[in-house]
């Protein structure tokens, strides 16, 4: 195995749409708890969201694409609260079983989720102040330029997508670091085959620029992980 270049190829196991529910679902509830380790979301909160939030200086919207089992938005959301920000979130996934699974968990205050993905709240007009992903961009191959300029049509001010920065010690790391949390989930085997599929710093910032240089940048908030961080045209 090699770790020199993205295996485009390779497919996580919770994306099989067979895959077991039972393994699924204990996944996606997990993924919170995982994400606080490895995410660097407290980072990017405090540096890119929150400030610009706060400059609005009034009652804000924000949108998280992918939202999985919803627990972006519990963290976020959490610590919006916590600032006296004032936030409605909305959580889309296209995939029937998270959306299951993120409407289970305890209610989120001033939180919605649906079954949608950008595409389809783009047709609709819909806007944010704030539009976040977290663990999206890995998955996309071919359809990172559509959903890079979806993203830019759905804020009206800033864009954060949030991945994996593919290195062989994050890969090495995470198989170690996942074991306690691993049992009766794909934590294990889609990790690490997440950090397969992921970018390096300057693979990302090329894939995102094809013919629209300088609209995004790319930054490494905490160690293996990048954001990109893009102005919304809404």
């Amino acid at each position: 195995m090699s770790l020199a270049v993205r295996d485009e190829g390779l497919a996580e196991l919770m994306d099989d749409p067979a895959c077991d529910p039972d393994l699924l679902r204990a996944t996606l509830v997990r993924f919170g708890t995982v994400n606080r380790f490895v995410s660097g979301w407290g980072v990017v909160y405090r540096t890119r969201l929150r400030p610009h939030l706060a400059s609005l200086g009034r009652p804000a919207r924000v949108l998280d694409i992918g939202s999985g089992g919803g627990d972006l938005i519990d963290r976020v959301a959490a610590a919006a609260r916590r600032d006296g920000l004032d936030v409605t979130w909305t959580g889309i996934d296209p995939d029937p079983r998270a959306l299951e699974v993120a409407l289970a968990r305890t209610p989120i205050a001033g939180a919605s989720f649906r079954e949608a993905d950008a595409a389809t709240l783009v047709r609709e007009g819909l806007t944010y102040d704030a539009v976040l992903s977290n663990h999206v961009l890995h998955h996309l191959g071919d359809g990172l330029p559509a959903f890079a300029e979806e993203s830019l049509a759905l804020s009206r001010g800033i864009v954060l997508h949030s991945d994996i920065a593919r290195s062989r010690l994050a890969y090495g790391l995470y198989a170690v670091g996942i074991t306690p949390f691993q049992r009766g989930t794909f934590l294990r085997t889609d990790g690490l085959r997440s950090i397969r599929r992921s970018y390096t710093r300057a693979e990302l910032t090329a894939a995102l620029e094809g013919d629209n240089p300088g609209v995004w940048s790319v930054e490494r908030p905490v160690p293996f992980r990048l954001v990109a961080v893009g102005r919304g045209r809404a």
